[in-house]
């Protein structure tokens, strides 16, 4: 175990749409409820990890940075990070996941804080991004274009799947319907209510082909993870779950696209770093910010052949919480909240822990993958209960 990484603890703030509470304070609810989990004390946290630190120019997309962390909560740390150069939000917990194992740490903070929703209507307090005659960065490549969201760029993969395998809209619903089922399931969840197919085809279009129910929705809330060293799991109470593997990518963010999104040789890299395969996989978290991600997952993940993910999909039942292969048995972003990528770590381990209540899977899950990302960065975690 000296050398191996484990999920200690987890914990997840309020989710909620235009809260009032602090995006700090959200953040620390979060870190308690996993300190806690955990059974460790603060004294104990010597690291900090998050994804993508504090952004002055966009603080509703990231409010929250590790040194505000280690401040509030009085933390004397040996190791910590927090950027957007990463393989996408996950990446955090692989880059906590590194540090244990090479000694740099012993227990790690995890966290991603969003409060996009809240900003929107507190303008004075959280500016919005200033009109700019010229366009620097990333941005540089998508906004020429109007392609301010990622709903623009996403929607093109999604619709040479269309072109070239056939997937229908129906079948793509699959995912926020499947999604929205299991959210009601979910006591910590946005979404109260079931999806039909009919509302789903009645929704008005976002970005071809994806509708209103394919899209994430501004979300406030703050997730934690703690990362603890395999020779510390004596001071942790909680059932704790191994971090089996990881794997991340970066393609380019140019508008001259890289043929396939990162989430493909991601899934194909996540195998060569376990013995596990993807047989062995009792649920599946996959990223969500758009129904059309977690299609690109399966196939990246080798579940299915590329190009085969809607037929995967079909009906829901391989999907649902009693079929072959539970996935985002929370409600994903689409039914629990836009918790940008942290939800499915979450989940994974509730899941392995069986722990879900209402929405827990059946039998004794043991292997779990989470996913990030998918656009031109992504990245994956297989989680273990052994």
């Amino acid at each position: 175990m000296g050398r191996e990484a484990y999920i200690s603890g987890v914990g997840i703030s309020e989710v909620g749409v235009r809260l009032t509470r602090s995006p700090l304070g959200l953040t620390m609810d979060a870190i308690k409820e996993a300190i806690d989990d955990a059974g460790l004390t603060f004294d104990q946290i010597d690291g900090v990890s998050t994804y993508p630190g504090k952004m002055q120019t966009f603080m509703g997309f990231s409010p929250i940075g590790v040194d505000e962390v280690i401040e509030a909560c009085g933390l004397k740390t040996r190791w910590h990070t927090g950027a957007a150069e990463a393989t996408a939000q996950l990446g955090a917990i692989a880059d906590a996941a590194a540090a244990v194992r090479s000694g740099l740490a012993r227990h790690v903070i995890c966290f991603r804080t969003v409060y996009e929703a809240a900003a929107m209507v507190r303008p004075e307090e959280f500016p919005p991004l200033e009109r700019r005659k010229d366009v620097t960065g990333n941005s540089q490549w998508v906004s020429p274009f109007g392609a301010f969201s990622a709903a623009c760029w996403t929607a093109q993969f999604a619709m040479r799947h269309m072109k070239r395998y056939g997937m229908t809209r129906e079948q793509l619903a699959q995912v926020a319907i499947n999604d929205h089922r299991n959210a009601a399931l979910n006591p910590r969840a946005i979404v109260r209510e079931p999806l039909t197919m009919d509302t789903y085809m009645a929704a008005r279009l976002i970005s071809t082909p994806f509708c209103l129910y394919d899209c994430d929705r501004f979300t406030d809330a703050s997730t934690v993870v703690i990362v603890s060293a395999g020779d510390a799991l004596d001071e942790v109470t909680a059932t704790p779950i191994r971090i089996a593997a990881t794997a991340g990518s970066c393609e380019r963010y140019s508008w001259d696209q890289a043929e396939w999104a990162a989430a493909y040789p991601t899934g194909r890299d996540l195998w060569k770093n376990t013995d596990y395969t993807a047989k062995d996989l009792d649920t599946v978290q996959l990223y969500d910010g758009f129904a059309f991600q977690p299609i690109t997952w399966l196939e990246g993940l080798g579940i299915c052949e590329v190009g085969e993910g809607h037929k995967f999909i079909e009906g829901g039942t391989r999907i649902a919480l009693d079929g072959e292969l539970p996935m985002n048995t929370g409600g994903g972003q689409l039914g629990w909240g836009r918790l940008h990528g942290f939800g499915y770590a979450y989940e994974s381990v509730v899941q392995l822990r069986g722990q879900g209540g209402a929405r827990q899977i059946k039998g004794e899950p043991k292997l779990a993958v989470a996913t990030s990302g998918g656009g031109p960065m992504a990245a994956a975690l297989l989680l273990a209960r052994d």
